[in-house]
């Protein structure tokens, strides 16, 4: 498991960190551009020595001793430990020669659809064979290749692709499919709205048999035309299956033994889902690996999220001594990440307005400004209004445009009028 991570001289900030993270749970929030992709691609290579998008983070021109450190936990004892520091001329992050530690199977899903997977049986590397054909040193897919297959060096297939392994995993009655049901089940939206694999299903005049999904009004549709939600969770429950599936395959093979730990990095959790299927993909992470071994698997989760319903779902599940928050924040010009304390906001409207989002109010802009507007009237501070908002009619007028009639904020605004109203027929 990954624990901790500093950042000199690369990225959004002269030092980014030092990050120390929790052995389960880990969600990171920040607005856009402040480095939450940046940190999941650095997570990603520390443990696995590939760079995911086959582009070498680079560092700041103007740092002379640029360097990523990092640790992680091993299956067996003890912690590695290490920093790498930027080789200008060769342009490369060099690394320990020798022996890397295991550090378990790695999942990137990318918030574009994209994934990466390492696995201990197929990906590990001596020196010897960093460079060997057969021996990949990860398996990157692109959105494409998630869906219709990947190839290595040499034509060497290294998977088929979603169509073609589902469907053929269902007609056979692999017991993969089995695993690829029951991961579908376990990451489902919800106990009425499931995930169920229908018959395979042709489109229009391609003879292909693509997998479809049976909805819940009966029909079975066309995986390729399903929900963009459906498509990324699907896409990612048959990646799970593979990677297990070749896993415990290699394993045999070379005499491996099996993974003890799983590490998904995860861009932008909720991308494409419904806000009740964000109330429930966390717990479901969290036990997919359970539905698919029918073992208790250590699984460390790192996500990036925008979502208050994620950490709302996670309520329930929170446990400081397995579990974390960071928080991206812009500070004098530069991107600092801040472990934040677990608190329980109870719903969403409180964890939008809770430091890991930061807005002042969840609502419209529009409705934000006016009643900033009346508070500031209310409060005698008429050098902050706006010229549009500077008279009580004004505001009150805009105020009855932008908020329902039964918001909190009435209350306050109408008391004020109706006390000033009386102040003024007394005088």
């Amino acid at each position: 498991m990954l624990k901790t991570l500093n950042l000199r001289g690369v990225g959004p900030a002269k030092t980014f960190g030092p990050v120390t993270f929790a052995p389960r749970l880990n969600f990171i929030t920040g607005d856009n551009g402040l480095g939450k992709s940046f940190l999941l691609d650095i997570a990603w290579w520390v443990l696995t020595r590939t760079w995911a998008r086959d582009t070498v983070a680079m560092p700041q021109m103007d740092e002379k001793k640029p360097s990523i450190s990092y640790s992680y936990t091993k299956t067996t004892r003890g912690f590695f430990e290490d920093e790498s520091f930027f080789n200008h001329r060769e342009q490369v992050w060099p690394l320990k020669q020798g022996r890397p530690p295991i550090p378990g199977i790695v999942i990137y899903a990318g918030v574009d659809g994209s994934f990466s997977a390492w696995d201990p049986a197929r990906n590990y590397w001596q020196d010897k064979d960093a460079q060997s054909i057969e021996r990949p040193k990860a398996f990157n897919f692109t959105p494409e290749q998630v869906w219709k297959g990947l190839e290595g060096s040499g034509g060497i297939s290294h998977c088929k692709g979603l169509i073609h392994d589902w469907v053929l995993w269902q007609k056979s009655n692999d017991p993969a499919f089995s695993d690829l049901v029951s991961v579908l089940d376990a990451l489902s939206p919800s106990g009425e709205e499931k995930l169920t694999p229908g018959a395979p299903v042709r489109v229009g005049q391609d003879v292909t048999d693509y997998p479809s999904l049976r909805m819940t009004y009966g029909q079975d549709v066309a995986l390729i035309h399903a929900s963009a939600g459906m498509r990324r969770i699907a896409a990612l429950a048959y990646l799970l299956v593979w990677t297990w599936r070749e896993h415990q395959y290699a394993c045999k093979k070379t005499r491996h033994n099996p993974a003890k730990e799983i590490v998904f990095l995860v861009d932008e959790i909720e991308c494409h889902l419904h806000p009740e299927w964000q109330r429930r993909i966390v717990p479901a992470l969290l036990s997919v690996m359970h539905a698919l071994t029918n073992k208790k698997v250590p699984v460390q989760l790192i996500v990036a999220t925008h979502s208050p319903l994620v950490l709302a779902s996670a309520e329930p599940e929170f446990d400081e001594s397995k579990d974390a928050i960071f928080n991206i924040q812009l500070r004098n010009g530069q991107a600092h990440i801040d472990s934040e304390l677990w608190a329980k906001q109870g719903d969403v409207v409180n964890w939008l307005v809770s430091d890991a989002f930061g807005l002042h109010q969840a609502r419209s802009v529009d409705a934000e400004r006016a009643i900033e507007a009346a508070e500031a009237w209310m409060r005698g501070d008429k050098n902050l209004l706006p010229d549009d908002l500077s008279t009580e009619s004004a505001i009150n007028k805009k105020l009855v445009q932008v908020l329902p009639g039964n918001d909190h904020f009435w209350p306050r605004w109408v008391v004020w009028v109706e006390s000033k109203k009386k102040q003024l027929a007394r005088t």
